[in-house]
């Protein structure tokens, strides 16, 4: 019921006078202008313009996990300095500027005002709030250091999130320079070809096998290319569709980018890192092993790990050890798995999780960075040697054009012009 009045509030921009003659502005959730009215006259705010948001303006604002994040340290922050939960939530709500946002933090606090407890009330915005952060909330609020424990989630989410962005750039990078390069060898194929095609009929002579070829293929693209975009574009779709709602889809592309080359390491590592983080922070919550590989899992980003994670817990729940179980698994590296057994060992396993995930973070971090710096002249040189090929092979120079058309076709490129003359102006030796 508390959710469904917090529904009915819409977001006012306002301006005014507080008490020093002083002009102001702000936002605010109200049922109406006349409410934003009052609440600014009980503050000692005379209100000279009170508008209602359009919806223009909150488009295109969903509540994000970066968005999560910043609502756990702020809670976290203003807790640990006294102040009460339910004006902490009042402070985060109405100086948030996404009205999402706004909405999610005042339908909380109007749940814990009714006497919710802050992790039931957490657990009715499943789309915002995992069962990691509920579970670790509901183990703060029973072991009386809600505050401790918020900081936790804070820093684990923060730093989950910067992982996040680092693999999102070893994927993305890679692919928008292949990008660049398809849409570069298509402009040429369709606007720049076809005006030597027409110099090279004036010639009367046969063209040779490459050049002919490079021809060819641009018919085909200004015929077929329309056709040809639309399937790889439901292709894509398709992909993105079923990744998301089939798991043997998700199982095989999960597969796959692990052992995919330059990117598999990284994703392999990320994945590590997760896994190591999640369990040090929902251990050192207090929250008993195999509870805690259930949350473990589902945090790691890729489903061979997760199903892994899963099997692990299953052996730790039959009083197999941990460190044992990973090694069964064959995905952990011996690095991670005796620091793990030190950890249990000297029971400081959420100590020796910390220092693995830190170690993989660095690690992710350094490999990204290095990625970008060789995956850009490795794919440009690529790209250019499809082009070149044949400049490399050839003597540039036809004497059956020449006797025919009374001219040579010669030229000298190397990769930095080869897209552009290599393709046309050289023919195979000993032609």
């Amino acid at each position: 019921m508390a959710e469904v009045t917090a529904s009915k509030q819409f977001p006012f921009t306002w301006e005014g006078m507080d008490k020093r003659g002083k002009r102001i502005k702000g936002r605010m959730l109200a049922v109406s202008e006349a409410a934003v009215r009052t609440d600014l006259r009980k503050q000692g705010v005379v209100a000279k313009k009170v508008r209602k948001e359009s919806r223009l303006m909150k488009s295109g604002k969903k509540v994000t996990a970066e968005d999560i994040a910043l609502f756990a340290r702020q809670l976290a922050t203003m807790l640990q300095a006294g102040i009460p939960m339910v004006q902490c939530f009042d402070i985060i709500g109405n100086g948030h500027d996404k009205p999402s946002v706004q909405k999610l933090v005042l339908a909380i606090k109007s749940d814990v005002e009714a006497g919710t407890t802050l992790h039931e009330s957490l657990a009715k915005h499943p789309l915002y709030f995992d069962d990691l952060f509920v579970n670790l909330v509901e183990a703060g609020e029973q072991a009386g250091a809600l505050e401790s424990l918020l900081e936790k989630i804070a820093t684990y989410k923060e730093k989950t999130e910067a992982l996040k962005k680092k693999i999102k750039k070893a994927l993305t990078y890679p692919i928008a320079v292949l990008a660049v390069a398809v849409i570069v060898t298509i402009i040429l194929l369709v606007f720049v070809i076809p005006q030597f095609e027409s110099l090279f009929k004036g010639f009367g002579a046969d063209l040779p096998a490459f050049t002919q070829f490079v021809v060819d293929m641009s018919r085909f693209v200004q015929a077929r290319g329309l056709y040809l975009a639309i399937v790889a574009g439901a292709a894509a779709y398709f992909i993105g569709y079923t990744y998301k709602r089939s798991r043997p889809m998700r199982q095989w592309l999960d597969k796959a980018l692990l052992k995919a080359p330059i990117i598999g390491p990284i994703v392999t590592k990320a994945a590590i890192a997760r896994y190591a983080r999640t369990l040090s922070t929902m251990f050192a919550a207090g929250v008993p092993l195999v509870e805690a590989l259930t949350s473990v899992a589902g945090a790691t980003g890729n489903i061979v790990y997760e199903e892994a994670t899963l099997r692990v817990r299953d052996e730790v729940a039959t009083g197999q050890r941990l460190q044992r179980s990973m090694e069964n698994t064959g995905l952990f590296p011996n690095m991670v798995v005796q620091m793990i057994a030190v950890g249990e060992e000297s029971g400081s396993l959420d100590a020796m999780s910390s220092k693995v995930a830190d170690f993989y973070e660095a690690d992710v971090d350094a490999a990204v960075d290095n990625m970008s710096s060789l995956l850009e002249p490795m794919i440009m040189r690529f790209s250019a040697y499809w082009w070149a090929d044949s400049s490399s092979r050839c003597t540039c120079r036809s004497s059956s054009w020449a006797q025919s058309s009374k001219a040579e076709v010669t030229t000298t490129t190397g990769i930095e012009n080869a897209a552009f003359f290599a393709a046309f102006s050289c023919t195979e030796e000993g032609r």
